[in-house]
């Protein structure tokens, strides 16, 4: 029996839990308040996907669908063999039954329908994969055979990761959601309120919190929210997470209320801890009665928005450490959908979830929700207690893997979050978003890499100098050249976020840009990448201002979800014509093929010729401008201690002293060296210079002692020996 009972409703991630109810049940743990979460979308896909449910999903297709077609009737009639095969594929995918991998790679024991026509493809786009990543692929591939069974038979709406997403889009009206919910339950919905209904029974909580990150999470939300009212009248509900945060901020209908008694806005903590007060304690006694903060509710029979409470949001130093306790962690399972590089790390295993920094430390890119708390309201957190909350998650999940889920990590803080973790001696796999930023210098890059990060996705949108700046993203493409290179070099794989049809962009720009996106895959410092097309929001500096962009917003009155707004672009370029072949390109060059291709061969209409240099990207990596050492750059050694020996040399008649210094790593060793006293110098510092020492010396520090004792910094400093040295392991940061 709790208090609370947070549910994360279908669907969201296979892999891993959404991390919202976990963050506020760390918070609401430093409060003594009691509460169960669960992830309703994995317990329902487990339900699904098992042996006896997958029998009666068979009976009622069979008896309520009139039409099929050839797949699903190639489906249905293999259903046998789906039934003998399903819960060994899920306790594969699970983790627990890895002898299976052999069987199911030789494609004798799974049913195949139209998902594994693209087999022909697959050692193309996978090269030779181990054979665990190929059977995931291939059980992965039957599960979305029997997802287009479901979505052609059972439910139109089913989607591993959403369910019935377009009723959340853009949804400005209430009225076609409100419509649809007053149909009977689907099947999916059915195995939904089963499993809520027996967790309610269970837990008996005073208040339902439902944390709806996305449209796709709106739909089940709602229909929780509609069996709780209908059937459990006494509890009450809330709803939260990033949709309500940027789509739900002028919410209107009272209809809404008839399914929810509270909406919350913004970062959950205090909202959340205030609204439960009231709750528990709904008596005009307590100093919380009817006081709120960013909350919606129902008073006399209109949506008033109550911030009335002047308490002050809790510092992120204050929210607790995320408790991922409750949720079915060993049971999540772990696809790989498509080859591309990032999406297969987004979806294979489970990572941990944290947050360096609450909001972007930037905040200026004009097509982000830069005016909304949660990109606004810039808060790091210190390495010290992030690291801290690192070892926690270990111990309470097992796992060592973790995605910082940032809008843009801060470098600064990285590096000091790197430093921390070496410190500790601590062995953990991380990976987050970032601004490709000059502040990513090749010593940082190599830091990170050594400290676990194993990958970085950033945006560099339209690859096109005056874009970029029109979009206030701070960087150029030479610098994101650079940039990526050093990540790349580190063994640190690179993913961007590439955009097409930002306002006033002009076709030539578009292609100039996928130039660009070409020569950096060439190059090899781009591994994987993701057009979108730009999209205008309620609540970015484009949305606010649409004039400054040259572009007439398509505005309706709003009494549910505003966030994506259709607009009318000035230049009247029909971008979407660009999708498939920009998509089409990408996906060839993830690949190393297709970068001889005149860019023409990617698209059915005729385009303009680049206007970029073939040469473009490579000569901006060998260009790289000087960087002065700054006085008060700090100087870390990442490698062993090295074994020692001495010998002289003559020099000019003169015997000379010197001290050859082997330096093991992992894969090889190399010998550096010295002359003796500087040698002395250096193995001594060494050991001063690794991350375990709690004071790292500066540059302006290590000239001091060096030219008290020895001689001349500058000249051993840019030394030969000194310039191998840095080449391996020791680092300017």
């Amino acid at each position: 029996m709790k208090d609370l009972l947070l549910i994360t409703p279908p669907f969201t991630q296979l892999n891993t839990p959404y991390p919202a109810t976990a963050y506020i049940k760390g918070f609401l743990n430093t409060k003594g308040i009691s509460a169960f979460q669960m992830d309703l979308g994995i317990e329902v896909i487990l339900e699904l996907f098992s042996r006896k449910r997958l029998e009666l999903l068979f009976e009622f297709a069979n008896d309520n669908t009139t039409v099929q077609t050839p797949n699903t009737q190639r489906i249905y009639a293999l259903k046998a063999d789906y039934l003998r095969t399903i819960d060994a594929v899920i306790l594969f995918l699970q983790g627990k039954n890895q002898t299976f991998a052999r069987q199911i790679c030789s494609e004798n024991i799974l049913p195949q329908a139209s998902r594994f026509e693209q087999l022909d493809d697959m050692e193309w786009a996978f090269g030779s994969m181990g054979m665990q990543d190929k059977a995931k692929h291939l059980a992965t591939l039957y599960l979305e055979d029997l997802s287009d069974f479901i979505k052609e038979c059972i439910d139109p709406h089913f989607g591993f990761s959403r369910y019935a997403e377009r009723l959340g889009r853009s949804a400005n009206s209430f009225d076609e959601l409100y419509e649809v919910l007053q149909d009977e339950l689907t099947y999916i919905d059915q195995i939904t309120i089963q499993i809520l209904e027996e967790r309610i029974k269970t837990v008996q909580p005073k208040l339902v919190c439902l944390s709806v990150p996305f449209p796709g999470n709106l739909y089940s939300a709602f229909r929780c929210a509609q069996f709780i009212k209908q059937y459990f009248p006494n509890i009450k509900i809330a709803m939260g997470g990033g949709f309500a945060n940027t789509e739900l901020r002028s919410v209107s209908d009272v209809r809404v209320f008839e399914f929810f008694d509270y909406i919350t806005l913004d970062d959950g903590e205090l909202p959340l801890e205030l609204v439960v007060s009231n709750v528990l304690d709904p008596s005009p006694n307590n100093p919380n009665h009817n006081f709120y903060k960013r909350t919606f509710l129902l008073e006399n029979n209109e949506v008033l928005y109550n911030n009335f409470s002047l308490r002050t949001d809790y510092k992120q130093a204050n929210v607790g450490t995320p408790d991922y306790s409750d949720l079915l962690l060993n049971q999540y399972i772990s696809v790989i959908e498509i080859a591309n590089p990032m999406h297969s790390l987004w979806s294979d295993g489970r990572w941990n979830k944290l947050t360096m920094a609450h909001g972007c430390y930037w905040g200026k890119c004009t097509f982000c929700d830069v005016s909304l708390d949660y990109i606004k309201l810039y808060e790091p957190v210190t390495a010290k207690l992030l690291v801290d909350r690192m070892e926690e998650l270990i111990e309470q999940t097992g796992e060592r893997g973790f995605h910082f889920v940032d809008e843009a990590a801060p470098p600064a803080l990285m590096r000091a979050v790197a430093l921390e973790i070496l410190k500790r001696d601590l062995t953990v796999t991380w990976w987050t978003n970032i601004r490709f930023e000059k502040s990513f210098t090749r010593d940082l890059c190599t830091l990170l890499s050594a400290s676990g990060c194993i990958a970085v996705s950033g945006g560099l949108e339209v690859a096109s100098d005056r874009l970029l700046e029109l979009i206030q993203k701070g960087v150029t493409v030479e610098q994101v050249a650079r940039v990526t290179r050093y990540f790349t070099e580190a063994g640190i794989m690179v993913h961007a976020y590439l955009m097409y049809g930002y306002p006033t962009q002009t076709i030539q720009e578009t292609i100039d840009s996928l130039e660009m996106v070409r020569q950096l895959f060439e190059v090899g410092v781009l591994q994987s990448g993701f057009w979108h097309q730009f999209a205008l929001t309620a609540h970015s500096p484009v949305g606010l201002n649409p004039s400054d962009y040259g572009i007439i917003p398509d505005l309706k009155k709003i009494t549910f979800a505003n966030n994506d707004v259709q607009f009318q672009d000035s230049t009247g370029i029909d971008h979407d014509q660009f999708s498939y072949g920009l998509k089409k390109s990408l996906f060839n060059f993830m690949h190393g093929i297709g970068f001889d291709f005149e860019l023409q061969e990617w698209f059915d209409f005729n385009i303009p010729k680049t206007t970029i240099a073939p040469d473009y990207i490579e000569n901006a990596l060998w260009n790289e401008p000087y960087q002065a050492l700054k006085p008060n750059v700090k100087v870390v050694w990442l490698g062993t201690h090295p074994i020692i020996s001495s010998f002289s040399k003559n020099k000019k008649g003169k015997q000379q002293s010197m001290l050859n210094m082997t330096f093991h790593d992992k894969v090889g060793s190399i010998d550096i060296v010295f002359p003796k006293s500087e040698g002395e110098w250096l193995a001594q510092k060494l050991t001063e210079l690794s991350p375990q020492h709690d004071n790292l010396f500066t540059v302006i520090q290590l000239k001091k002692e060096f030219e008290k004792d020895i001689g001349d910094f500058e000249l051993f400093w840019y030394s030969k020996p000194m310039e191998a040295l840095r080449e391996n392991g020791l680092l300017v940061l």
